[in-house]
């Protein structure tokens, strides 16, 4: 169901507040590499050919509010989180993590896309900056199936004016991945479930928020 309430721009304190929800406590960070023989990188995927062209003037980390628009973007709100990590595990401080998407029409804020109208109250672009826990947090929107894809958000990663890794998360369990041609390119099944992602409740929301977590793994260590 779509949200229709009024949503303020989260404070510093409303995401401080959400991450303890999720229990994504600065403990959860205090051994940097401990698991590095667990992690899978996360492949690389086609850009697609939505990539903004042309960002708008708001580029912050909250989809859901233009500038200082009262109206916020239809769909279902969701706090989407995770880190970006080097290939021992450790975090990767200072990266630019972008993430594009179809707002609830399935529509794409490019100036090509225009099989239905755009809800002009999504950003439909973000960006974030990483800090020592290689961390990003974003609020948006669950995604949306659009013309011949499955639901996805599509990421970009950079750090120091070089592009690191272009991929794409996708719903997990979602029935129309089996369908998708870009998800069932992706090789082997462990690479698979890299981006797949649980879009669960968010524990005491009281608007129905969802919350998403998707760890960005990069194949080497990035040069300072």
């Amino acid at each position: 169901m779509n949200q229709t309430l009024i949503l303020p721009r989260p404070t510093t304190s409303d995401r401080r507040a959400f991450l303890i929800r999720l229990g994504l406590g600065a403990a959860l960070f205090a051994v940097p590499g401990a698991f590095a023989e667990e992690l899978m990188r996360t492949p690389a995927q086609t850009e697609g050919p939505f990539y903004p062209d042309h960002l708008p003037l708001d580029t912050d980390n909250d989809l859901l509010i233009v500038n200082n628009s009262i109206t916020p973007a239809a769909g279902d709100v969701t706090w989407l989180n995770g880190r970006v990590l080097d290939s021992r595990g450790d975090p990767i401080r200072n990266a630019t993590v972008e993430i594009w998407q179809a707002d609830h029409n399935g529509v794409y804020l490019h100036s090509k896309d225009k099989h239905a109208q755009r809800d002009a109250n999504f950003q439909g672009y973000g960006r974030f900056l990483t800090g020592s826990t290689g961390e990003y947090l974003f609020r948006t929107i669950k995604p949306v199936a659009y013309p011949g894809r499955t639901p996805h958000i599509h990421f970009k990663v950079r750090r120091a004016g070089n592009e690191l890794l272009t991929t794409q998360c996708y719903i997990k369990g979602n029935p129309q991945n089996e369908r998708d041609g870009v998800y069932q390119g992706i090789q082997g099944e462990k690479a698979r479930a890299a981006v797949s992602v649980d879009f669960a409740p968010l524990k005491n929301s009281r608007i129905g928020e969802l919350a998403a977590k998707f760890d960005i793994v990069l194949g080497f260590t990035p040069e300072a």
